[in-house]
């Protein structure tokens, strides 16, 4: 532990929320030169979306949904937005290990009033930012092409904000364990085939009754039955769980990072 760091540790602090701001304000400073790296994940989305989606709306035939018909592009096209959201979140990851690991810029920021819970609740934040940017510009692109039905899309970004949040606090938490670069292989087995098979393409009740259990636990499904009620008009108490397991999931992943950001700097 560095004389600088142990003095900072024990010393006085700015508040947490204080803190964040700091981390969030010098995030703004530095992509303000370099803004458009922020939409670079954006673009997958839309990828899907235009060559895949759209070009099968004409093969397949409408998707029930709670009961009602929905045009399959209006089916997938929320789904893509949740999974625009996590894109947003957790792309954002990957500079906090840079930052971490290579960059040594929370070392820095250690010497300062700045605690390793400052820097997790304003990584965290950030990424909620970044997962919002790409969450409204895809949100304004089906709105456009008119595969949003229902009013209750006024809530789609407060509910993009959920999603964000879940995966950056978990993003962020999971970076903290990785040792080099080749590790990120090993969150691609993970986050490609939730993103496939999350009722992504298709409704849950194609999946037998095991894996129709086993998809209802990953965290995207989550976002996408929210984001989708939103779109679709399909709103129940059931977002609720929606909404609760993504928050919870973020604040676990939160805690998780500002103590692990701790122990490995401060050791």
């Amino acid at each position: 532990m560095t004389e600088l760091v142990a003095r900072t540790r024990f010393g006085t602090r700015p508040r947490p929320r204080i803190g964040g701001l700091l981390i969030i304000e010098r995030n703004i400073m530095v992509y303000r030169r370099i803004w458009l790296i922020l939409f670079s994940g954006f673009f997958e989305p839309l990828f899907y979306l235009f060559f895949f989606v759209l070009p099968l709306s004409g093969l397949v035939d409408e998707v029930t949904l709670n009961g009602e018909a929905v045009e399959y592009a209006a089916f997938v096209a929320p789904a893509l937005l949740a999974a625009s959201a996590m894109n947003g979140a957790f792309y954002d990851a990957t500079n906090v290990f840079w930052k971490l690991r290579y960059g040594k810029v929370y070392d820095a920021m250690l010497s300062t009033p700045v605690s390793p819970k400052d820097v997790a609740v304003g990584e965290t934040l950030w990424a909620v930012v970044r997962s919002l940017l790409y969450s409204a510009a895809f949100l304004i692109v089906i709105v456009v092409l008119g595969y949003v039905e229902s009013w209750w899309a006024i809530l789609v970004l407060p509910a993009c904000f959920a999603i964000g949040f879940g995966f950056a606090g978990a993003g962020i938490a999971a970076v903290t364990w990785m040792r080099n670069w080749k590790d990120f292989d090993l969150i691609q087995l993970v986050m490609l085939p939730m993103f496939m098979f999350s009722a992504t393409f298709y409704p849950i009740s194609v999946y037998p009754d095991a894996i129709e259990w086993i998809v209802k636990v990953l965290p995207l499904y989550h976002g996408i039955e929210l984001i989708r009620s939103l779109t679709t008009g399909t709103v129940g108490a059931i977002q609720l769980l929606n909404v609760a397991y993504l928050g919870l999931m973020g604040l676990i992943g939160m805690a998780i990072a500002g103590r692990r950001i701790d122990g490995l700097l401060l050791k």
